[in-house]
């Protein structure tokens, strides 16, 4: 592989990981911010344009089709992490599988798509959201964010 092509992939997967970090954080921002309604969609409504309440079996987005196999595989990963354990322990709960999908191009110009690594979504009662990154060649976590938020009603 040529040195402009690896710069290209790490350019598209960087812009995937950054997507997938704002959306994440537009998404918690849309989800509490719900006017004082607390008949709240959700943070994965379909009104976003995702699919089944944030479970997402037909994959991130629209267009990428996610197996249960891989889906499978990812939530393994994850749940033999401790801390994801200590997460699920304290009543968070998986709501999506999001891959991060790495293009390269090939010398001829043909591309290949993999999906080296995924996010997982955790979710406990719509105050508390997690992102677990899996490295799905590595078979581990290798990242968790935490959100919180509080409301007060009045």
């Amino acid at each position: 592989m040529k040195h402009t092509d690896r710069k290209y992939a790490a350019l598209i997967l960087s812009a995937v990981v950054i997507s997938a970090t704002l959306g994440i954080t537009a998404l918690t921002a849309y989800a509490t911010n719900n006017g004082g309604n607390s008949a709240n969609p959700g943070l994965w409504g379909p009104e976003l344009g995702f699919r089944g309440g944030g479970r997402m079996p037909g994959g991130w987005g629209r267009g990428v089709e996610v197996s249960e196999a891989y889906n499978e595989t990812v939530i393994s990963i994850a749940k033999s992490d401790q801390d994801v354990q200590n997460l699920l322990a304290q009543g968070y709960s998986i709501s999506a599988v999001n891959p991060i999908i790495k293009f390269t191009v090939e010398a001829d110009g043909s591309v290949v798509a993999k999906a080296i690594n995924a996010i997982v979504i955790l979710e406990k009662d719509m105050t508390a959201r997690a992102a677990v990154w899996v490295d799905l060649d590595a078979k581990k976590v290798t990242r968790i964010v935490t959100f919180t938020t509080t409301v007060t009603e009045k």
